[in-house]
C-alpha cells in the first residue's frame, strides 16, 4: 500500500494528505453537526479520495452546485434558520468539504487551507478543554505542512521536510501568540465564546421527576473546583446547596409557588456562627444561573470584576443565584459557615402563627395513600410525639426496614412514595428524600427537598476537591420549632456510605478504562489524577485568565492604577520589540548560518589579506578572475592561485547546481571545506 502511495503523482499525493487533515479536523464536531452534515461530507472526502487514488478527473461544477443546494436546505429545515452558530458551523463544514471537489489550481488549494483554518476556530464554540486544544493544535500542524507543502512547486519534496519547515515556523511564532494571549486586553462581552456555547451541559435542574438525579451518575464530568483556604472541612458536611425544591404535584417536584401572600412568606432569617471556611471555586459552564456554595454562604460570592450584570443575590431557600446563566468558566471566591440557623427558629413560631409553613405541608389530592396512612398510624402509636421524635422514628425505619440504596431501582408509577415505602424498597437519593418529605408533610412536619451536590473527592497532585456530576445528591429539610429549618439526609440512613467516604454508585466504564483498572486499580486513579490536575491549570491558567490577572500582571511590572489602555501600550511595545528582534535576528542568520555564505565569508578575508580588495557582495567567479590577474606568470604563486580560483568555481557550482537534494549540498559543502584547509592563500 505505501509503495502504490508512492508510486502516485505528487498532486494526488498532496491532495490525499490534505483530505485527512480535513477529516481529521471535522472529526471532533460530529458530535455537534446534524447526521446528514457528518455523512455527507464523509461521502464527499472518500469520494475525493477516490477520483485521485484512481487519477480521475473532478465532476462538474454542477455537482458542487446541487449539493451546495442541498445543504442549505437541509440546513434550514434542520434549524429553521440560516443564521447562528450551529447553523453557521454546518455550513462552514459542508463547504469545507465541497471545495475540495475544485482542487483546480493552487488558488484554490489556499481557499481551502484558509477555510480549514476557520473550521478550527468553530470547535472552540463548543469545548475549551484541553483534548480540543490539543486536537486543533494537530490540526494547524497539519495545514500549516500542506501550505508548505504548496509553496514547494519543483519536484517531490518528502511532506516530513514541509512538517519540518511548519513545525519550526509555528514554535517561532509561539512568542508572538504568547504575548497577545497574556497582554490583548479582554473586553467583555467582545472577548470570549456565544452564550449559547455551553447549552445541552447536562446538571442540576429547578425540577425532579423521581429517577433524574440518578441519570447523573452516568455523567463522571466535573461539576466544579474547590480550593480551600487551609484544612477541608469533613466530607461528609460537604453540602453544597442547588435548587431548592418546595412544590410537589404527585409526579415532580418544583420551586415553591406560594398559596400565601408574598409578605407572610418566610423569609431566609440566615444566622451563622462559628469559625468560617474560606474556599475557592471554579465553576463548569451549566447554563444556568446557579452559584453552588456550601451551607451557609451569609456574604455575597466574590466574582470577577469584568463579569457583567448585578451581583448575585441569595433567596429565601438560602440559594445563590447571578444575575445571568453562567457560560463559561467562573471562578469565585465564598466564605461559608457550617454552623448556622435559618429560617423562623423562636420558640414562639408555630404553624398558626406562621402561615408560610403551610407551603410546605400540603400534598397532592388522592396521590400515595398508604403513605398517608402509615403517617395516621405512627401519630397514634406515638400520640404527641414532638416532631424531632417521629423524624427519629422514619430514620430508624430506613436503616432497619431493609432499604437498600441503588441506581436503578426501575419505573416507579403514580404512587412513587408507596412503592418506595412498602414494595420497592429501594431506590436513590432522590426517591429517598421524595419519599421522607412527603411522609414528613403527612405527619404535619414542614418540609421540604434540596437538591445539589455532596461530598467530592482531593487530588492529591495539585490538592484541589473535584465536585463531579456524580457526586449529585438530594436531601431534606425539615422545620422544627425553636430550630428552624434543619437538615436531614435519609440516604445515608439507608447507606452511610454514600455520606462522609469517597464511595459512589459508579456508572459502567468503557473497555479500555475496565481493562486499566482491572489490571492495576492504583494506576486507574494516578492516571486520573494527573489528568485531572492538567485539565485543572489548563482551566484555572489558561481558560480562566481574566482581565484581572492581567492588570494583576501589569501592577507586578510597576505600574500602580494599570487600565486596558496601559495594556494596549505595553502590547505594541512588545510586539514592535518582536518583529525588531526578528529582523535582526534574520538578517543575522542569513550571514552566519547559512554554512555556504559563511564558507564564502572566510574565503573573501583571505583574499583580502592577499591584496584582492572586492566589493560586499561580489561573486566567487568574479573573485577568481581578479586572483588570477593579481597572480600572472608560471611560478609558484600563480599555480596556488589557479587551486584557489578552480575552488571558488566548484564553491559557486555548488550553490547553483542542478541537482539541489540536501544531500548533495552537505557533501559537497564538506569536501570543500576540506579542500579549503589544503589551500595556500599567501599574503
Amino acid at each position: 500500500m505505501l509503495k502504490k502511495l508512492a508510486a502516485l503523482p505528487r498532486d494526488s499525493r498532496d491532495t490525499l494528505f490534505l483530505l485527512l487533515v480535513i477529516a481529521w479536523i471535522i472529526l471532533p464536531q460530529t458530535e455537534h453537526l446534524p447526521l446528514w452534515c457528518s455523512a455527507l461530507s464523509a461521502a464527499v472526502l472518500i469520494g475525493r479520495g477516490w477520483l485521485a487514488l484512481r487519477l480521475q478527473p473532478l465532476p462538474s461544477k454542477w455537482w458542487s452546485i446541487g449539493l451546495l443546494l442541498l445543504t442549505i436546505a437541509s440546513t434550514f429545515a434542520t434549524y429553521r434558520t440560516l443564521l447562528g452558530r450551529d447553523a453557521g458551523v454546518t455550513l462552514v463544514v459542508v463547504l469545507l468539504t465541497l471545495k475540495t471537489l475544485e482542487l483546480h489550481a493552487r488558488r484554490d488549494a489556499f481557499v481551502l487551507f484558509f477555510l480549514g483554518f476557520f473550521s478550527m476556530l468553530t470547535h472552540f464554540f463548543y469545548s475549551q478543554s484541553l483534548l480540543t486544544a490539543g486536537a486543533m493544535l494537530i490540526g494547524l500542524w497539519g495545514l500549516l505542512t500542506a501550505l508548505v507543502n504548496s509553496h514547494m512547486p519543483v519536484g517531490r519534496p518528502p511532506l516530513w521536510r514541509a512538517a519540518r519547515i511548519a513545525g519550526t515556523t509555528a514554535l517561532l511564532g509561539a512568542p508572538i501568540m504568547v504575548i497577545l494571549f497574556m497582554l490583548f486586553p479582554r473586553l467583555a462581552p467582545l472577548w470570549g465564546t456565544p452564550g449559547d456555547a455551553m447549552s445541552g451541559r447536562s446538571g442540576l435542574s429547578d425540577r425532579m421527576s423521581v429517577g433524574s438525579i440518578a441519570n447523573l451518575v452516568l455523567d463522571d464530568s466535573v461539576a466544579m473546583r474547590i480550593r480551600f483556604e487551609g484544612a477541608a472541612p469533613a466530607q461528609a458536611a460537604l453540602y453544597f446547596r442547588g435548587p431548592v425544591l418546595s412544590t410537589f404535584d404527585g409526579r415532580e417536584w418544583r420551586s415553591l409557588r406560594s398559596s400565601v401572600a408574598p409578605q407572610q412568606q418566610l423569609q431566609a432569617g440566615l444566622q451563622v456562627s462559628g469559625e468560617p471556611v474560606r474556599y475557592e471555586v471554579t465553576l463548569e459552564p451549566k447554563q444556568n444561573p446557579w452559584l453552588l456554595v456550601l451551607d451557609a454562604t451569609p456574604n455575597t460570592p466574590t466574582l470577577p470584576a469584568a463579569l457583567p450584570g448585578s451581583p448575585p443575590r441569595m433567596t429565601r431557600e438560602l440559594q445563590w443565584l447571578a444575575s445571568e446563566p453562567i457560560t463559561d468558566l467562573l471562578r469565585y471566591s465564598v466564605v461559608s459557615y457550617p454552623q448556622f440557623r435559618h429560617g423562623p427558629s423562636d420558640a414562639a413560631d408555630t404553624l398558626r402563627n406562621r402561615p408560610g409553613l403551610q407551603d410546605f405541608l400540603t400534598l397532592p389530592f388522592n396521590f400515595n395513600p398508604r403513605t398517608l396512612e402509615l403517617a395516621a398510624e405512627m401519630r397514634r402509636d406515638a400520640p404527641g410525639a414532638p416532631a424531632s421524635a417521629l423524624i427519629s422514628l422514619v430514620l430508624q425505619r430506613l436503616r432497619t426496614g431493609g432499604y437498600t440504596y441503588t441506581l436503578d431501582p426501575g419505573v416507579f408509577g403514580q404512587h412513587s412514595a408507596d412503592e418506595f415505602w412498602f414494595d420497592k424498597k429501594e431506590g436513590f437519593c432522590e426517591h429517598i428524600a421524595s419519599s421522607f418529605v412527603i411522609l414528613m408533610r403527612a405527619l404535619g412536619i414542614p418540609a421540604r427537598i434540596v437538591t445539589g451536590y455532596q461530598g467530592g473527592e482531593r487530588n492529591a497532585v495539585d490538592n484541589y476537591w473535584m465536585v463531579r456530576q456524580s457526586d449529585a445528591h438530594a436531601w431534606a429539610e425539615v422545620w422544627l420549632a425553636g430550630q428552624g429549618w434543619v437538615r436531614v439526609d435519609p440516604t445515608a440512613a439507608v447507606a452511610p456510605s454514600r455520606v462522609g467516604t469517597l464511595q459512589r454508585l459508579q456508572a459502567p466504564r468503557g473497555v479500555l478504562g475496565t481493562a486499566i483498572n482491572t489490571l492495576s486499580p492504583g494506576l486507574s486513579l494516578q492516571l486520573r489524577a494527573m489528568w485531572e490536575a492538567v485539565n485543572n491549570a489548563w482551566n484555572q491558567r489558561i481558560l480562566n485568565y481574566t482581565q484581572k490577572q492581567q492588570l494583576n500582571l501589569l501592577r507586578n511590572l510597576g505600574f500602580e492604577s494599570p487600565s486596558w489602555e496601559d495594556l494596549g501600550r505595553v502590547l505594541a511595545i512588545c510586539l514592535a520589540l518582536a518583529a525588531l528582534l526578528g529582523a535582526v535576528w534574520t538578517r543575522w542568520e542569513r550571514q552566519q548560518h547559512d554554512p555556504w555564505l559563511r564558507l564564502l565569508a572566510q574565503a573573501q578575508a583571505h583574499l583580502r589579506r592577499m591584496g584582492i580588495e572586492h566589493p560586499p557582495g561580489t561573486p566567487p567567479r568574479t573573485l577568481a578572475q581578479r586572483l588570477l590577474l593579481s597572480r600572472p606568470g608560471q611560478g609558484q604563486d600563480a599555480h596556488q592561485a589557479q587551486a584557489i580560483h578552480d575552488w571558488l568555481l566548484r564553491l559557486e557550482a555548488l550553490r547553483y547546481a542542478r541537482n539541489d537534494t540536501g544531500e548533495h549540498q552537505r557533501a559537497g559543502l564538506a569536501q570543500l571545506k576540506r579542500e579549503f584547509k589544503q589551500l595556500h592563500w599567501t599574503q
